[in-house]
């Protein structure tokens, strides 16, 4: 049994998100809560949301120790593009990247 979440829409680069989720996958559920504690990066309270998520769609009588993490990947969401001002009355296009994460649990 495959239990899926999503997380849309998030303010963090792909590039930097994709360095925390390599760390978890393939891990069971409590080892990828435990090693995202400890990882100090803005991904990883967003990761163990969404893992929570999937955990909670999951059925209780499924065990947590039961459950690893299959799949976790991170997609490129929309760019939103905002202006910074500069020198002689200029300015600058700063693109402020967006990500959708999803993560895919199942059971042994």
């Amino acid at each position: 049994m495959d239990i899926k979440s999503t997380a849309k829409f998030l303010l963090i680069s792909p590039r930097k998100a994709r360095l925390v989720a390599d760390e978890i996958r393939g891990y069971s559920y409590p080892e990828a809560m435990d090693t995202l504690r400890f990882i100090p990066r803005k991904t990883s309270l967003l990761l163990s949301k969404v893992l929570k998520s999937a955990r909670s769609s999951a059925d209780d009588s499924v065990k947590d120790a039961d459950l690893y993490v299959k799949k976790v990947y991170v997609d490129e969401g929309p760019t939103l593009k905002r202006f910074r001002p500069r020198a002689k009355g200029r300015g600058m296009q700063r693109l402020k990247r967006t990500s959708h994460i999803t993560v895919v649990l199942s059971n042994n």
